[in-house]
């Protein structure tokens, strides 16, 4: 299992947090996904080493930023 933390822009609601889990789950490999609005931080589990791209790609299709 591989586990990583972004930083994401703009989250403020439940809504929000809806948005970005629904948008990262769906991206290949994923198999948990965490979402913490009070930090902006996103907690993203995977089987394999998780890709970066892939994960800001879909945040930003969810109408959001990865900080960092």
């Amino acid at each position: 299992m591989s586990e990583s933390t972004f930083v994401v822009k703009g989250m403020t609601c439940s809504g929000c947090m809806s948005k970005v889990t629904s948008a990262v789950t769906g991206a290949e490999g994923v198999t948990d996904v965490d979402v913490d609005i009070s930090n902006g931080e996103l907690t993203v589990v995977s089987a394999s080493p998780v890709d970066p791209d892939a994960i800001r790609k879909a945040v930003n299709e969810a109408g959001y930023q990865v900080a960092s």
